[in-house]
């Protein structure tokens, strides 16, 4: 079969493999030469054989559903890949660097100095109306002065093809897990696709996680024992928390398997009798963590906790307080974050974002809504989002000064 690839572009987009010519970008020209050569049927069953891997490795999340409730669905995957160039990721990947550095920084200074918000580079009426500022966190001093260990940033391109950081997930992001799921799937159906490229390889992901969780031990012992912390079975993400413990050898663990002593240390409950654990990997939010401090009515979180964390006899990974950062609003000055704590310009750009506090960007908003998406502030991924279409009707929120907006066409 010989495919038209002219066929399959759309204006307004960033082609990945194809030239607006039709042609095959360099880096996609031998991918696009094996593809062209495979009938419809075999393109038909290698889908198949990964739909069949997805499901024979038990690779699936839950769709939570007000109408029918949670429902566990087959994770969806896409058998072409994306190629990106090394000299392009290699500009990501120090965008990405640059970008955690300062947000670290940023965090560490919100709850200590607060530093930025007195020289007016930042808000600090942002800092009052963030829900998810801790005032627990205070003064805290987590190992190495790190707060978030683990970041999820998403990425977008625009129809140049310019990468944009969509957003930061720093409370408890998720997700890893499909990545490197996707490279199994991918070398059993695809195996061909491996032999002309010089791939970067994803599966020492875990052990890089394992030797970040570890050199935060609060206690010099040469193996310290880490913990995943999970909600349970029932959890969107629980596929990723058990496969993340079994990789990494931790334990995977809930709330009632832990406990504090008098001396603030933690422990695991085991058949053998009570193990310290020196690092937990927590998978809950803040809110959940500790019913001595945040929510008294938590089933998922361990009395105790905070003391044991404020004490430094246990690290937690992201640290309590992390989600300062996670928000939308605050997402519009990471770009000055940047030039404020490394003195660096910005790697890799921010979506242009309008932020309805301001009179001059409400006005904007509110006569071009139709042609924004707009994302409420202190919530996460996609929660609370609203487009308007020709055919919707107009939904205004009740509180659109407290809502960050971005242009649409800017989603993962």
């Amino acid at each position: 079969m010989t495919i038209q690839w002219k066929e399959y572009l759309t204006q307004g987009l960033y082609d990945e493999l194809v030239l607006p010519s039709g042609k095959p970008r360099e880096c996609a020209a031998s991918l696009c030469d094996y593809l062209s050569k495979l009938s419809d049927k075999e393109l038909q069953e290698r889908r198949a054989a990964s739909e069949l891997a997805i499901k024979s490795m038990g690779i699936s999340f839950t769709v939570y559903s007000e109408n029918e409730g949670s429902i566990d669905r087959m994770w969806p995957f896409d058998i072409i890949p994306r190629i990106l160039e090394k000299r392009e990721w290699d500009t990501i990947e120090a965008g990405l660097k640059q970008r955690v550095k300062a947000l670290n920084m940023f965090i560490n200074d919100i709850y200590h100095e607060q530093s930025i918000i007195k020289e007016g580079i930042f808000p600090e009426d942002v800092l009052k109306d963030s829900k998810n500022f801790r005032p627990q966190c205070v003064g805290v001093n987590p190992p190495l002065g790190i707060w978030a260990h683990i970041c999820g940033s998403d990425l977008v391109r625009d129809e140049q093809g310019t990468v944009y950081v969509l957003e930061d997930n720093l409370r408890v992001p998720s997700g890893v897990s499909y990545m490197l799921e996707n490279r199994h799937v991918l070398k059993r159906v695809f195996p061909e696709m491996f032999e002309n490229y010089d791939i970067q390889p994803v599966n020492d992901y875990t052990s890089q996680l394992y030797e970040t969780l570890a050199a935060l031990s609060p206690r010099e012992i040469q193996d310290p024992k880490i913990a995943v912390l999970t909600p349970g079975i029932y959890n969107s993400a629980y596929f990723e928390h058990a496969y993340l413990a079994q990789q990494m050898g931790a334990e995977l663990v809930m709330g009632t398997d832990l406990m504090v002593d008098d001396d603030d240390c933690v422990y695991m409950k085991t058949v053998e009798g009570l193990t310290r654990v020196d690092v937990i990997y927590r998978r809950i939010d803040d809110e959940f963590l500790d019913q001595e401090v945040f929510n008294p009515d938590s089933m998922l979180g361990i009395p105790g906790i905070m003391r044991a964390w404020k004490s430094g006899n246990v690290t937690l990974a992201n640290a309590p307080g992390a989600g300062v950062a996670d928000d939308k609003v605050v997402y519009a000055f990471v770009p000055k974050m940047i030039e404020y704590y490394l003195n660096e310009t910005p790697k890799l750009p921010n979506v242009l974002t309008h932020l309805c506090m301001y009179k001059e960007d409400r006005d904007y908003v509110l006569e071009n809504i139709a042609s924004l998406v707009v994302k409420p502030a202190n919530e996460s991924g996609g929660y609370g989002m609203l487009i308007i279409t020709e055919k919707a009707p107009r939904r205004w929120p009740k509180a659109i000064a407290d809502w960050a907006i971005m242009p649409k066409g800017a989603s993962p």
